[in-house]
């Protein structure tokens, strides 16, 4: 069983390195590369859900509890991601 410290553990991580990995794109790369990872992004959704699956096993409410803020960050992530990418595919779209 995993301690729900672990569990906040990887999640402090994991923020940490995606921000520093995003803020080190430069801006003409940033739309087209996030729009080719929004598909990996969904890996995200599942590792959190799978991470909160297993925080319900444990008796601390706090892993629940940042297993569910993981989950609305990265459904947060996606759907961003589809967003922009729709707003980027409808500048190159001809206009009637």
């Amino acid at each position: 069983m995993l301690h729900p410290l672990i569990l906040v553990a990887v999640f402090v991580v994991c923020a940490v390195v995606g921000y520093f990995i995003i803020s080190n794109v430069p801006s003409l790369l940033h739309t087209p590369l996030m729009s080719g990872m929004n598909a990996l992004s969904g890996v995200t959704i599942v590792g959190a859900l799978s991470a909160t699956g297993l925080a319900y096993g444990l008796d601390g409410v706090w892993a629940q509890v940042f297993g569910m803020l993981a989950i609305v960050l990265a459904a947060i992530n996606v759907f961003g991601g589809f967003g922009i990418t729709h707003r980027m595919l409808r500048m190159f779209n001809k206009k009637k």
